[in-house]
């Protein structure tokens, strides 16, 4: 009689953790097809302001909850954090889905995982390993394919050079939260960095904001990128990661490229194309391979 409630918490859980990994995939993988709309009404800075503060609005009250924890010295590290993991890496994928298709942004943001281990390993001492070596030549590899395509014969390179910059300052961001943030609450931590990031970024964003009338379509992007890709993400994801623990919950990496190319081409018709596939491949393939035990 005792093991019957474990037994049924344990199907609980198998079933809710990859459904809401799905689910956060999914919307990760909106947030490329949010951007590669709502960037031409916007341009870049003015619509990275709306998704920071939006996503610190969403967290505040984990912020405020948690103030007690957030002395004036944890400052000093939270606004750099912000401006290496939130406002340049969202600048850099905006202004990329501007030049090429939002599966282009996607693909290159698996390589965060590849690149938290290489910067682990320059800066911050930590062993790589054989394996987990050859699986950053084998996504690096990857990203030269895909640098090298042409999309409706287009070159995408400056796009995917973007995005693969993108994704090394997540990768850097990665081990600077893990250091420097340990034992905060995620949320509250989250909330602070995205507000850190939007006072930064808000002299940018004021002196390019748009001229012209934004589409409400753009708007209602806009808002979703904020709202949904960033603030409600960051709670899902950080209450993965307190339940499963992070190696497991980083496995929504492989799934925000295949939403995002199918979103781009289900919504906006943009084509998967075969170097697109080869260098998704082998992202991915590197990335699960540099995951196992």
């Amino acid at each position: 009689m005792s093991g019957a409630p474990l037994a049924g918490a344990l199907v609980e859980r198998d079933w809710r953790t990859p459904l809401e990994l799905t689910v956060l995939g999914a919307i990760w993988g909106c947030s490329f097809l949010f951007m590669r709309v709502a960037v031409p009404a916007f341009g870049p800075y003015a619509l990275v302001e709306i998704r920071l503060l939006l996503g610190a609005l969403v967290l505040l009250p984990f912020l405020w909850q948690a103030r007690a924890q957030f002395p004036a010295r944890r400052w000093l590290w939270l606004a750099p954090i912000g401006i290496i993991n939130s406002a340049i890496p969202f600048v850099l994928f905006a202004w990329a889905a501007q030049r090429a298709p939002a599966a282009i942004g996607a693909i290159c943001n698996a390589m965060t995982v590849l690149f938290a281990a290489l910067m682990a390993f320059l800066f911050f001492g930590e062993k790589i390993g054989m394996r987990r070596a050859i699986a950053l030549l084998v996504g690096f590899a990857g990203v030269v394919v895909l640098a090298t395509a042409k999309v409706s014969g287009l070159s995408i390179g400056a796009a995917v050079i973007a995005g693969a910059m993108a994704a090394l300052l997540y990768g850097l961001g990665v081990n600077l939260v893990k250091r420097h943030m340990t034992g905060l609450p995620p949320a509250a931590s989250a909330g602070a960095t995205l507000g850190c990031a939007a006072l930064v970024l808000m002299p940018m964003a004021l002196t390019h904001w748009p001229s012209a009338p934004v589409p409400t379509l753009s708007w209602i992007c806009a808002i979703a990128l904020g709202v949904v890709c960033t603030g409600l993400a960051f709670l899902m994801f950080y209450r993965l990661i307190a339940r499963i623990g992070p190696a497991r919950a980083s496995t929504v990496t492989y799934l925000v490229p295949m939403f995002g190319a199918l979103f781009a081409w289900l919504f906006l018709g943009e084509p998967v194309t075969g170097p697109m596939i080869v260098a998704g491949v082998l992202i991915l393939g590197s990335v699960a391979a540099s995951q196992r035990r």
